[in-house]
């Protein structure tokens, strides 16, 4: 276990498990806390034994987003900012990402949400996106994936008004798989971790970055499949998988 600028660190198998740990401050992210977020998820991705990151808080929240203070102080905000350039791996991310959404999601906290492959919810959960009452606008690509995996007019009602909702409400919404009881979170997502282990690696990175390749017609994305396929049958752990299964 490793702590690093309010950050613990830790490899539980083949799964590597990052916790905000600033629950004084409800994991307000400062942008040390982005610096170190992103060198993990960096490393835990080019770590082809590695099969699911997890991401969750501490205390009473997951993150209760930006600390603002922090973020006003920062020189300039292009796409080589801390907060930015997390964002970005987020995006290029091969390795499964896991959220264990403890509380409060706010900001950041749930447009980060968008960025995992699975999400898991506490029953006292509360999500917020209220950038409009800052006057700002959607980070994260939000105002792009919140309509596609909502539908438009619940992303408008939850980008344009800002106001917060619940763990059912994000469940009703598809932004979460599941809602559990607080003290049954972290083993449901063990218990999910434990299954990606068990699927052969290459091929659960591979699907993921199919499901997350951009929009492109039907015919395009066959096309893009029988590449990928095609040199995943090729791979020995499918040779041995469809051998062990023959013999069945």
């Amino acid at each position: 276990m490793q702590e690093v600028e309010h950050l613990t660190l830790s490899r539980r198998g083949t799964t590597v498990w990052l916790q905000l740990t600033r629950s004084d401050k409800k994991n307000a992210l400062t942008a040390a806390m982005y610096r170190a977020l992103t060198q993990a998820l960096k490393e835990a991705d080019a770590d082809p034994s590695v099969t699911a990151v997890v991401l969750t808080g501490s205390g009473d929240s997951f993150t209760a987003g930006n600390d603002l203070q922090d973020f006003l102080q920062m020189d300039s905000l292009d796409e080589n900012a801390p907060p930015f350039e997390f964002l970005l791996t987020l995006n290029e991310l091969s390795v499964p990402l896991i959220a264990a959404v403890n509380g409060l999601a706010i900001g950041i906290g749930t447009t980060v949400l968008l960025h995992c492959d699975f999400v898991y919810a506490s029953s006292d959960a509360k999500f917020a996106m209220p950038f409009v009452h800052l006057g700002l606008v959607p980070e994260a690509a939000a105002s792009l994936l919140l309509p596609q995996q909502c539908g438009y007019l619940k992303a408008a009602e939850l980008l344009l008004l800002g106001d917060s909702f619940n763990a059912e409400q994000a469940l009703e919404m598809r932004l979460v798989n599941e809602v559990l009881a607080a003290d049954q979170l972290q083993a449901r997502v063990e218990q999910l971790t434990e299954q990606l282990a068990q699927r052969p690696a290459a091929a659960v990175r591979a699907s993921k970055a199919l499901l997350k390749a951009p929009g492109e017609t039907t015919a395009a994305r066959i096309r893009r499949e029988v590449e990928v396929f095609a040199k995943a049958l090729r791979s020995d752990t499918a040779r041995a998988a469809i051998a062990a299964r023959l013999q069945k």
